[in-house]
């Protein structure tokens, strides 16, 4: 007997508890060869995908499966490279899990476990990206970056600029009945990649100080179940906002620690 389809409460309750997880999973590894790449314009990504995707979307056509394309290519060798080394606990023979997961995805696109197995390629993809990213740009833009792109979320949704192309791409499915990477998607709730990236960039930063990471953890958790409690008004959220208020949050207890301390 197939398991039941949870409720769009239980749904996008899961998908925000991953989206917490997320920020402690990042390891922060030493990687000298992006040193001579460290730039501040790395920083302004998130928010120039944010953008560049609503305006391309209305522009051009074909953009939705483009990005469909992509993710099926590119988010199982990045999830590999996560367990193999980007996450916490990685190890390089863990890499080859990429493979199981991606088979199940593919074998039960329709089910439960192959909806699982895809956000957890895609949530380790993130990993593997928020890692280089935050190598290569300064913390403090990096932040500013995560919040700007949370601003930018939410003001595309509230003038209902992002809802039509993000149908569109969740709408996309590949042939021969290949799994679906370019968007969160369990049981009844569909987060977006970019919601997922946040907050693994986030993870990213806080990396180095485990304790901070564990914080960091649950206070997206914490606040973006919170957040989802709004569905009860509308229909459509910014899941990068939980993220870009704890990014304050962890800012403000940090400075409040440095100055106790002084």
């Amino acid at each position: 007997m197939l398991p039941a389809m949870p409720s769009f409460g239980v749904s996008i309750c899961i998908l925000s508890v991953v989206q917490g997880a997320l920020v402690g999973l990042a390891r922060a590894p030493w990687i000298p060869r992006l040193s001579r790449l460290r730039s501040g314009v790395w920083a302004a990504l998130p928010l120039a995908c944010v953008v560049a995707f609503v305006f391309v979307a209305q522009a051009l056509s074909g953009v939705a499966e483009g990005l469909t394309y992509l993710a099926l290519i590119a988010v199982p060798p990045l999830a590999a490279a996560a367990l193999a080394w980007a996450a916490r606990g990685a190890r390089p023979w863990l890499g080859l899990l990429a493979l199981p997961l991606f088979g199940l995805a593919w074998a039960d696109r329709s089910g439960l476990a192959g909806e699982a197995a895809a956000v957890a390629l895609e949530a380790l993809s993130c990993v593997t990206l928020a890692v280089l990213l935050a190598a290569v740009a300064p913390r403090a833009l990096v932040e500013l970056g995560i919040i700007a792109a949370a601003v930018a979320d939410a003001w595309l949704i509230a003038t209902n600029q992002l809802q039509a192309p993000n149908r569109r791409l969740n709408a996309v499915a590949p042939p021969a009945h290949l799994p679906q990477l370019q968007s969160a998607l369990f049981g009844r709730a569909v987060m977006g990649y970019e919601d997922l990236f946040l907050a693994a960039l986030l993870g990213a930063l806080l990396a180095a100080r485990p304790r901070a990471a564990l914080f960091g953890a649950a206070l997206v958790a914490a606040l973006a179940l919170a957040f989802d409690a709004l569905f009860l008004v509308t229909d459509t959220l910014p899941a990068t906002v939980p993220v870009a208020v704890a990014v304050i949050v962890i800012e403000i207890r940090a400075r409040d620690v440095r100055a106790a301390r002084a």
